[in-house]
């Protein structure tokens, strides 16, 4: 026979992990480096970084790899070196004492599911805004005390890193996470086992390894489909952050929600509270009706149980933000529910639909959640106004000012965002009680103590920290894709940390409108080439792979960039994530945002800049309406000059060019007398520090939560649930007995024509009689009078409640005394609605008739 040249099976790898050995006196480190907790006090990543700070550097800052690539000579030599070890050990005690600190157990308990979170840099479960605001909300429920958990993914590829090519091209790369480098554990069960949760799919189970990542006192619970037990179809479902096409957004919604359920019930928690952040994770509340009705309960029982501990938070008001299924896609993966429930496909499916009986409307994740969830919120007070507008078409019967969707506004964690040369200010100058009472205003007026040169002093550190920082990272990278080592080299030498540093940085979605700025490139041109008052630009943000409109817009920016007039004055830094974010919210002296009204819901990357003396400059949207102060930064209008967009986006691009040439400029570097500085500006800084930042804390926000929602929501689900759930019985069998009467309930007489005319200050009188078909006092009615607006917006001028003045057998009397007191033609109907106060609000049970 003939001997093959080659003969060889495949190799059956198995994975086989190594774990760097410590020395005992070394052996906290690995506590330490498995906690995020690090990741927000700066003692402990100046730690890790004095063991090896190349290496530290090397390794992006994860304490986990920097451990394992410590060389067995350098950590013999940490050991003996007494300066160090003291170091460790303090923070070391650091740490166990905040560790030692039981949760707060007078609070309700959470759950909290959210697709994202911007914990840090080192772990890659991260796109955007969403994500940072679920990190911080986790970091800051830590320092808060309280007891929550959450459940999240752990991407293989997480969100992508971006480059740019020779001509500006976004080039999307994404770099597999190596699990056992990261600071994250596995789940292990009694048996030292990895725990796997099985989530039922359309005819199958996926199988999810579960794994923590320790965010301080918090449990943040990851799941993970990428291994041999799933079939490769799949392993993807956790791959990518916003990957693939719809069906893989379902699988990973079927996974977050209902897989986090299992998850949480395979672990034994139970919480209080459950907290979607966003629609991504609605299927929650589903598995939890079908725990309740496998417990004996109806769909009804469950559905009060359910809605009575529920919080849905929407983050956005533009359309892509909503995940909406097509009924097959949807019945595919969700065929087998109806059953569960004990309802019908038409029932069940019409959960997700505004208009239920519709069978052409698709199903969407965020209606589900709003039907699902007693509690729903936007993230500012003028994104709270938008959402009820947005929803609106849930309860027909009821118009968007009345309805019961609410707002938290958004805050940041002070000591995540707020850099170390600001936290050693602020710890000198404010009361010792701050970090435990950061929404006190009083307290920050301490920086009016400051003197104008520590702050300007502090002010030009970071700018410098800045340069240095891009030109350690961007050197390299901008000369291996850019080409032209001249035209590179001319950059960073001309980054000027003299000049007045504005920065825009955010994600490259077109209604942020990124090219708003370079509406008039000659009148650009003057403003950055002042020779007496220069101006720099960094522009920074990631324009998702499908958004070929927002790749376009970091195109033209970069090609602008290249322009020999803004060679170095206009700079676009690639794969903007977190640590670049710290650097740029601290780094430049304005932060600039401008957003087409009223989409940007909350934005939370200005009141990151606000904690470190850096001042805004932005449309009035947002949480920049309220917090906005004269003195303390710079506003454009709120209201709409245009229907135009292009003619709005002219005038806005005037506004910004005008408030540089005449205000903003002239006030940095009008020098006061003596100094090297502006004191006007340093006042303004001042202002901005003390009447602003205090108000936009995470802590405040996590404070709203509790005290607008969450304890209200744990005080009804107890009521709802003790003794054996009596009471969500008694609510839903009254529900069930009104809505079958519903439409027999009817008007036995009413003097209602006497309201067509009247005259001010002439009283009137309008009675009912309703016949409420055995219903016993079930229905309240009230007067809904409109504006007398000759607009199209219709707006509610007030609503008159009627009272009830007799009761013969069925037949309920209802009477109300008003008398008009403003002249006009108005419009007016009597509204009936169901009554009990066992209702939390009208929304619950959205029961309407209008009467004649």
């Amino acid at each position: 026979m003939k001997i093959k040249s080659d003969y060889s099976n495949e190799p059956n790898w198995i994975e086989l992990n190594v774990k760097s050995s410590l020395p005992k006196e070394l052996s906290c480190l690995d506590e330490l480096a498995h906690n995020m907790w690090w990741g927000w006090n700066y003692e402990a990543r100046n730690m890790f970084k004095s063991l090896d700070e190349t290496l530290y550097e090397e390794v992006g800052h994860n304490p986990v790899l920097l451990l394992e690539r410590l060389s067995y000579d350098r950590k013999q030599a940490i050991v003996k070196d007494k300066t160090l070890m003291k170091k460790v050990n303090d923070v070391y005690k650091m740490f166990t004492d905040y560790m030692s600190v039981k949760p707060n157990t007078q609070r309700p308990s959470v759950a909290y599911f959210s697709m994202e979170y911007g914990l840090n840099q080192v772990l890659k479960i991260y796109s955007g805004g969403l994500g940072m605001l679920a990190g911080d909300y986790l970091k800051e429920a830590s320092d808060s005390n309280v007891d929550l958990c959450a459940v999240g993914f752990l991407y293989r590829f997480g969100y992508f890193r971006q480059s740019l090519s020779m001509d500006g091209q976004q080039l999307a790369k994404y770099d597999a996470q190596n699990f056992n480098s990261l600071p994250i554990e596995r789940v292990l069960d009694k048996d030292g086992n990895q725990v796997v949760v099985d989530v039922p799919y359309s005819n199958y189970h996926v199988h999810a390894l579960v794994w923590v990542a320790n965010v301080g006192r918090i449990k943040l619970y990851l799941l993970d489909t990428d291994h041999d037990m799933n079939s490769e179809f799949d392993k993807s479902i956790t791959h990518a952050l916003y990957g693939g096409d719809w069906e893989n957004r379902i699988k990973q919604e079927v996974l977050l929600g209902i897989g986090g359920m299992l998850t949480l019930k395979k672990l034994g928690i139970k919480k209080d509270v459950y907290h979607c952040n966003e629609g991504h994770a609605a299927l929650c509340n589903l598995q939890r009706l079908c725990d309740y009705i496998e417990e004996g309960l109806t769909f009804n029982q469950a559905m009060e149980l359910v809605r009575a501990s529920s919080i849905y938070t929407v983050h956005t008001p533009v359309p892509a933000g909503h995940d909406y299924f097509d009924e097959e896609l949807f019945g595919k993966y969700m065929g087998a529910y109806p059953a569960k429930l004990g309802i019908s496909w038409d029932e069940f499916i019409g959960m997700g639909r505004t208009n239920p009986e519709d069978h052409s409307e698709r199903f969407c994740m965020s209606t589900f959640a709003c039907n699902t969830s007693q509690e729903i919120n936007g993230v500012s007070k003028l994104h709270g106004w938008v959402s009820q507008k947005m929803f609106a078409p849930l309860w027909k019967g009821y118009f968007p000012e009345e309805n019961s969707v609410g707002y938290v506004t958004n805050g940041v964690h002070l000591p995540t965002w707020t850099a170390t040369e600001w936290r050693k200010v602020y710890d000198k100058y404010f009361d010792k009680s701050f970090m435990c009472d950061q929404s006190n205003e009083e307290i920050w007026h301490a920086i009016y103590n400051v003197s104008d040169e520590e702050i300007w002093n502090t002010r030009m550190a970071l700018k410098n920290k800045l340069i240095k920082y891009i030109r350690d990272k961007f050197t390299q990278q901008w000369l291996r894709n850019q080409g032209d080592p001249a035209k590179v080299v001319s950059i960073l030498e001309k980054i000027n940390p003299n000049a007045l540093m504005i920065g825009f940085c955010r994600r490259f979605a077109t209604y942020k409108r990124a090219h708003l700025l370079f509406t008039d490139l000659d009148r650009l041109d003057r403003i950055v080439n002042n020779p007496d008052r220069p101006v720099l630009f960094f522009f920074s943000g990631k324009a998702h792979p499908a958004d070929g409109a927002g790749q376009g817009l970091i195109k033209r920016i970069f090609e602008i960039s290249r322009m020999p007039q803004f060679l170095g004055k206009i700079i676009f830094l690639e794969d903007y994530d977190m640590q670049l974010a710290r650097r740029l919210v601290s780094g430049v002296d304005i932060w600039m945002n401008t957003p087409t009204r009223p989409l940007e819901a909350s934005g939370t990357s200005g009141e990151k800049a606000e904690l470190n003396g850096v001042v805004n400059l932005s449309v009035l949207d947002g949480w920049w309406v309220e917090g906005y102060r004269e003195g303390a930064g710079w506003a454009l209008p709120q209201k709409r000059t245009y229907e135009n967009q292009a003619h709005q986006d002219q005038l806005d691009a005037a506004t910004i060019y005008s408030l540089l040439e005449n205000e903003i400029t002239p006030l940095y570097f009008s020098k006061t007398k003596g100094k090297d500085y502006s004191a006007d500006w340093v006042k303004v800084v001042k202002n901005s520090i003390a009447t602003i930042a205090p108000h936009y804390t995470m802590k405040r926000q996590l404070d709203d939560y509790y005290s607008k929602f969450y304890e209200k929501l744990a005080a009804r689900s107890r009521k709802l649930h003790a003794n054996d759930n009596k009471l969500a019985k008694e609510i839903a069998g009254w529900k069930e007995v009104v809505a079958e009467r519903w439409d027999s309930i009817c008007v036995a007489e009413s003097n209602i024509s006497t309201l067509q005319d009247g005259v001010t200050g002439e009283p009137k009188t309008i009675t009912y009689t309703i016949d409420e078909k055995g219903l016993q006092d079930a229905v309240g009615l009230e007067l809904v009078v409109l504006d007398n607006n000759p607009s199209d917006d219709i707006s509610v001028h007030k609503v008159l409640p009627f009272s009830l003045v007799k009761n013969e057998g069925n037949l309920y009397t209802f009477r109300l005394d008003f008398q008009p007191d403003e002249a006009g033609a108005y419009k007016c109907a009597v509204r009936m609605y169901p009554k009990s106060e066992l209702l939390p609000h009208r929304q619950d049970f959205a029961y309407v008739k209008w009467l004649g």
